[in-house]
């Protein structure tokens, strides 16, 4: 049976839904979500196939939208990372009626490069691939280790971050490779100069994983959204500078209430 993990904690008067990465769950929201809940309404979720939304097999990114679609407020504002950060821009762009505002977190539009665009290099997100089906455990691994390097608190937010993946059952590697899939070919630029709705890019300075030479290509862009780089964050901010990222949350919420 299908079935998403969906939990709702606070009772703000503005809802936010939290979307995770690519091998992980809500749970890595965890450090944020007691700050969070005292001012908004948060909505946690395990994206289809991974944590403890069972039942799943790979899916294309709008596949993926539609499902959440069913559990979700009637307006939120949709916050993502990561991949999760591609799920959030596809349910602005599809259903913009239920987006109060979007806010990506350390997340590109199209996270493959090339030749006059900064991202990973497709040979790599294949050969992530080709590894999963070889050592699985490894892979995942070695792709959380990718996301702190750099940060003072590397070896800690790295830990933070396994301990999310190995609390729960690890995703199929059909899901993972799936997600990957998305990675690899999705490009949101174009459809995201369409957008109505305010939108908060919020990146780390010293991410591997998106280059923060596409923060002025996309402020060129897209002129109306906004960008925030926290300086000494790598691809996690909300896990190493808690603070400073929940602080960015409630200044747009403020402005969403003026």
């Amino acid at each position: 049976m299908k079935d998403i993990w969906w939990q709702t904690i606070g009772e703000g008067n503005c809802h936010l839904v939290l979307l995770h990465g690519w091998g992980l769950n809500a749970q890595v929201w965890d450090c944020i979500t007691p700050e969070l809940s005292a001012h908004f309404t948060v909505h946690l979720v395990d994206l289809p196939g991974y944590g403890r939304s069972v039942g799943f097999g790979a899916l294309s990114l709008e596949e993926m939208t539609e499902q959440l679609l069913a559990h979700a407020p009637q307006k939120a504002i949709w916050l993502g990372w990561s991949l999760g950060g591609l799920v959030a821009s596809q349910m602005a762009l599809r259903h913009p009626e239920r987006v109060m505002a979007l806010v990506t977190v350390a997340s590109s539009p199209c996270f493959s490069a090339d030749a006059d665009w900064p991202g990973i290099k497709p040979e790599v997100l294949s050969g992530f691939q080709q590894q999963l089906s070889d050592d699985f455990q490894r892979t995942v691994e070695r792709f959380l280790a990718l996301q702190t390097m750099g940060t003072e608190s590397a070896r800690q937010d790295a830990r933070a971050l396994k301990k999310t993946v190995l609390s729960l059952p690890m995703p199929s590697t059909d899901v993972l490779n799936g997600g990957l899939e998305i990675l690899k070919t999705v490009d949101l630029r174009q459809p995201l100069t369409t957008l109505s709705a305010p939108f908060l890019r919020l990146y780390g300075r010293l991410d591997g994983l998106v280059p923060r030479k596409i923060v002025p290509m996309l402020d060129a862009l897209w002129p109306a959204s906004e960008s925030v780089v926290f300086e000494k964050a790598a691809h996690a901010p909300f896990i190493s500078h808690p603070q400073d990222f929940c602080a960015a949350l409630m200044t747009l919420k403020q402005r969403l209430n003026n």
